[in-house]
């Protein structure tokens, strides 16, 4: 996959997950399907802090900083010390869709860039601008099925019907 079908594919997804999280039940977005597990609300803070500290911070620091060390980042504390479930789940919605809007202006933006440069992560060795893009991608589709899982496991609880007929999930 080249470099512009990656970022063309956050931008696709961009409208994915507004199509998956826009009109939700209010009850639904707190729901979960076990007790360890996260909400709706609790994910889309989540892509919040990963588009702004994670993966955005990160290949601009691979681009443009890779001699200096990666800022710690705690993405399980977020959920915590950001209060995700004290959050508006249609601000947060719309928040993340604006974050979204300026990654892909800037990926779209940048010139000649050296996607090879890298920086030494502490526990994974040294990784790529691209590999960060590659991995940013690849985060999308990680939270596109958790959120298709906990719409399915929704649906199951609320229809009454075991969906035996819809096929395996």
């Amino acid at each position: 996959m080249s470099i512009t079908e990656v970022i063309n594919e956050l931008d696709r997804n961009r409208k994915v997950f507004h199509e998956m999280l826009y009109g939700l039940p209010p009850d639904f977005v707190s729901w979960k399907s076990n007790p360890k597990g996260w909400c709706t609300l609790e994910i889309v803070c989540h892509l919040i802090d990963e588009e702004v500290k994670d993966f955005r911070a990160r290949v601009i620091h691979a681009l443009e900083y890779p001699e200096k060390p990666l800022v710690p980042i705690d993405p399980p504390g977020w959920a915590i010390t950001n209060k995700y479930l004290e959050q508006d789940f249609e601000a947060s919605v719309k928040k993340w869709h604006h974050e979204r809007q300026k990654s892909i202006e800037w990926l779209k933006e940048l010139s000649n860039p050296n996607w090879e440069s890298a920086v030494e992560h502490p526990d994974l060795g040294y990784l790529t601008a691209r590999s960060f893009l590659y991995n940013w991608l690849a985060h999308d589709y990680h939270h596109i099925r958790q959120i298709n899982n906990l719409r399915y496991s929704y649906h199951k609880e609320n229809s009454g019907d075991p969906l035996t007929y819809a096929g395996k999930w």
